[in-house]
């Protein structure tokens, strides 16, 4: 298994997380020179809080976790493409890598704000796009 397949698993693993708490689900994993260093997933119903994605939580931890706000030696792995929200604070904590599973067509920032992350960004798309689909997929099926 490569290592984008490996640390896409786990987000995956935090996405079933959000799902078994109801939440929308999607998972994150900041991996810093080969280390896990945060794992999360959607806390937006349960925290109250619209902020709450998945990689908002999971820079704090990362942020907290190496003792400041620039997460110049990680990457970030998301199952959905972000926000423009978390593509903007990835790109304020100056992570230089994010891998996601699949796209986000309605809210994803390559649509409303394809500059939104750091100006040296490297992006790779579609890791494991078909089971993080399905998850999302399911997800909604459930809720109409």
């Amino acid at each position: 298994m490569n290592p984008h397949e490996k640390y896409m698993r786990m987000a995956l693993a935090e996405a079933q997380k959000a799902l078994a708490e109801d939440e929308v689900p999607i998972g994150a994993v900041v991996v810093c020179k080969e280390r896990v260093i945060a794992r999360a997933h959607n806390l937006t119903e349960t925290l109250g809080d619209a902020t709450a994605h998945a990689e908002m939580q999971a820079i704090t931890m990362a942020a907290n976790e190496l003792g400041g706000k620039y997460l110049t030696d990680c990457t970030l792995y998301v199952t959905v493409e972000p926000c423009v929200m978390c593509a903007g604070a990835l790109g304020w904590a100056q992570v230089p890598r994010v891998v996601y599973g699949c796209r986000d067509e309605k809210r994803g920032y390559l649509t409303f704000a394809p500059q939104a992350l750091h100006p040296k960004a490297q992006v790779t798309g579609g890791i494991l796009e078909d089971d993080c689909r399905q998850l999302m997929q399911q997800f909604f099926r459930q809720k109409r």
